[in-house]
């Protein structure tokens, strides 16, 4: 046996997603980290052992603009490269690479924290150090750091550290939130087990184990969708324990699901309902995915009312979107729906003050066991969002090492370095504007050499009845004179059209009618009509544009997408079952889909031209929709015409160091595993061959020449600081777009 001892910065504890992006983040401010993982594979519930779907703000396409950036974007978008198929080894060579990139970070597999070693009353306390055993190497390992990050899930560390926590759901009057019980209670979500089949292309036999459960004798075929082809996720309802603790009583729910799992196959199998006679089990898990256990209590308990009003906390470092879904504590045996949604009306907000402990001083955490109340836990447990509270926890931690400060002092004393630092991260924020003084290109005058001014789609390849309402989401700068629509007509109709406001900047459903107005139309196909639509709001914004219902009329659409356009169908009945999902159909954000119109927007013309895609938005200091689109989009490239970027000062500046972010459209819903296939590896409109260039002595000098990128954010470090008035990033090809789309540039002389 080996004892030793580990000293550095940080400290994290959990390798699920949110502890990967804590250590990564802090790991690249220059601090040094120990991640420290209790599993062979880092991944938590996403990993090749559970293979859980990573779920986030997009809410499978629900909401607008929100697949996250910043390290978990890094990881969808590497995943969407490396492993279009969803194989889960691959995802777990994708986390445990962005890990190992990292020199500042000391990886610990195989170890599992149990001692914690802190000091102070109950209202102070301070941990001094972690120890944990790492199997198999027989290894007692003891961690000294300024920092403890616990995000470990069910909160171990901060709960034998004395911080301080709630299991279980409070009660009403506490958040006076409408979906908590009457009463306080020990109820949590349960676990889950999942399993993979596969077609084995000749007639398989299954003789079930003495201990599979007879579902048929249960409410599990009558009230959850079983069908002989799904596979992993599409059994998440396969759930149980709410009413158990679920960490002391982890092994008798496993013994449980296992049961109901082998019964479940026996029904496909041998009932005779089913098509499954090649049909095999390829994979069955045997660790528990859970869903709740422990929440410590912060400086603040994000609660349900926040979670609606999408309160604009004055720390917010995060965001989240996926829908309040809480289960019944039966799970899988429960008479009601397997999940109960509720929605907010587009992404909400996370603050700092939600992830480091009320009474121990130097402890953070991350992931579900955040500062929140069961009922808001119910939409930031999801693990894409877990893993963007890891990025902020991270950099709040290097933050306070580099300080010499608390998490808490962290907030009051450095809450604009905090989210300043998050944004030059391309971070998961939104809402925040850059105001990074030493950024040099916030001092520069940006031209291009073309702008898209003509908001329009015109090649039509196919036809959809306009048998309910239709949206299209657009940007107004700085007004709205009238719309064009490519439609058919059976017979005489009338073409009603409205505008909606928005409401908040970072919504994306109708809120406000601000115009209406309609057209004749005669019979007869591929007609543009023109249709007066008179809006200049105070602001350049979005606008949601609603096409009327009529029998008569049916709307051309493009498979051509353009940026910065989203299309809608209204729809008044739920995608789901209403047995294993309830939603809640009368809810904006669900009323208004986008699923079918995904790269597939309505054909439209747009007037008068828009300033909404103008190279000045490159600084404009936000790096995602809000409001408006915020992000150059060039002209047509041709035929060996680059388009190009150029920044220009009153004087020469000195530069070492340039960042550049890329549109990887955030609308776009990527997953790492099986749940849908886009039918690219690499973001269309991500720019691919390119080049920056500095003027000096008369002539374009080249500074770094770039092929093949796929990546949103890039950082360009000059070997040598170079010094000239004009800088210049030139676009030669895009991975499938037809125009360049550039959404920042930064420029830093970071030897200043």
């Amino acid at each position: 046996m080996k004892y030793e001892t580990i000293r550095t910065d940080i400290t994290v504890v959990g390798g699920g997603l949110s502890g990967v992006s804590a250590a990564v983040a802090a790991a690249r401010l220059g601090r040094t980290v120990a991640l420290v993982q209790n599993r062979p594979v880092l991944g938590g519930n996403s990993s090749s052992e559970v293979r859980v779907w990573v779920c986030g703000a997009t809410a499978h396409g629900t909401n607008r603009y929100a697949r996250e950036t910043g390290i978990m974007g890094e990881l969808l978008v590497e995943n969407q490269f490396r492993n279009p198929d969803g194989n889960p080894y691959y995802w777990d060579l994708v986390v445990l690479e962005a890990v190992l990139a990292e020199p500042n970070i000391q990886l610990f597999l195989n170890t599992d924290v149990h001692e914690v070693e802190a000091e102070g009353d109950a209202e102070d306390r301070r941990i001094r150090s972690v120890t944990g055993w790492m199997m198999g190497s027989e290894r007692r390992i003891r961690f000294e750091s300024a920092i403890f990050a616990d995000c470990t899930g069910d909160g171990l560390v901060g709960f034998l550290a004395g911080a301080k926590y709630r299991v279980g759901r409070e009660a009403k009057h506490e958040y006076n939130e409408d979906w908590a019980p009457d009463t306080a209670d020990g109820i949590t979500l349960g676990s889950t087990l999942l399993f993979y089949t596969k077609d084995a292309g000749h007639p398989v036999k299954y003789v079930p184990p003495g201990f599979a459960k007879d579902i048929t004798q249960t409410s599990i075929p009558i009230k959850r969708v079983i069908r002989s082809g799904d596979s992993g996720c599409h059994y998440w309802w396969i759930e149980w324990g709410g009413e158990l603790d679920t960490v002391h009583e982890n092994e008798r729910i496993r013994d449980e699901l296992w049961a109901v799992i082998y019964g479940i196959w026996d029904y496909i199998k041998n009932s005779g309902k089913f098509d499954a006679e090649h049909m095999t089990l390829e994979w069955v898990g045997s660790l528990p995915g859970k869903r709740e256990y422990r929440r410590f209590i912060g400086d603040y308990v994000l609660n349900q009312n926040d979670i609606l009003a999408q309160r604009e906390f004055e720390d917010r470092v995060a965001f989240g979107g996926w829908s309040i879904d809480l289960h019944p504590p039966q799970g899988m045996y429960s008479a009601e729906s397997g999940s109960k949604h509720l929605h907010a009306d587009g992404i909400y907000h996370i603050p700092f003050r939600s992830l480091y402990s009320a009474n121990v001083s130097n402890l953070m955490f991350a992931g579900r066991n955040i500062s929140a109340s069961h009922v808001a836990f119910g939409t930031t447990r999801v693990m894409a969002t877990c893993a963007v509270i890891g990025e902020a926890a991270g950099t709040g931690a290097a933050l306070a090492v580099q300080h010499g400060a608390t998490p808490r002092a962290v907030y009051r004393e450095h809450l604009a370095e905090l989210q300043q630092t998050l944004l030059r991260q391309d971070a998961s924020v939104i809402g925040l504007r850059s105001a990074d003084v030493r950024d040099l290109a916030r001092r520069a005058k940006v031209t291009a050499s073309g702008t898209l001014r003509l908001l329009a789609v015109e090649q039509a390849s196919g036809v959809i009845p306009l048998d309910r309402d239709a949206g299209l989401l657009v940007p107004v700068s700085p007004r709205l004179e009238r719309i064009e629509l490519l439609v058919d007509a059976s017979a005489e109709a009338k073409l009603e059209v409205e505008v909606w406001s928005t409401g908040r900047a970072e919504n994306y459903v109708p809120h406000r009618r601000e115009a209406s107005g309609s057209a004749a139309v005669a019979p007869g196909e591929r007609q543009w009509i023109s249709v007066p639509l008179r809006w200049e709001p105070g602001t350049p914004q979005h606008a949601f544009v609603i096409v009327k219902a009529s029998d008569l009329l049916s709307l051309h659409f493009s498979s051509e997408p353009q940026t910065g356009v989203l299309c809608f169908a209204k729809n008044d009945r739920p995608l789901v079952s209403t047995n294993l999902e309830d939603h809640q159909p009368e809810q904006p954000v669900v009323q208004w889909s986008m699923r079918q119109h995904v790269r597939k927007p309505y054909c439209f013309r747009l007037f008068p031209e828009t300033e909404a895609f103008s190279p000045d938005r490159v600084t404009d200091g936000y790096l995602r929709p809000y409001g408006q689109p915020h992000l150059w989009i060039s002209q047509p490239l041709g035929q060996g015409q680059p388009a190009s970027l150029e920044l220009q000062w009153q004087e020469a500046m000195t530069m070492n160091e340039i960042h550049l972010v890329f549109n990887d459209d955030v609308n776009e819903d990527l997953i790492n595993l099986h749940h849908h296939k886009t039918p690219f590896d690499v973001i269309p409109e991500l720019v691919r061959d390119y080049r920056l260039e500095a003027l000096q002595d008369g002539g374009w000098v080249t500074l770094h020449e770039e092929r093949a990128n796929r990546k949103r954010k890039r950082v360009h470090r000059i070997a040598s600081p170079v010094t000239a008035d004009r800088l210049r990033l030139v676009v030669e090809s895009t991975n499938g777009s037809s125009r360049a789309e550039v959404v920042e540039i930064r420029v830093y002389d970071t030897e200043a």
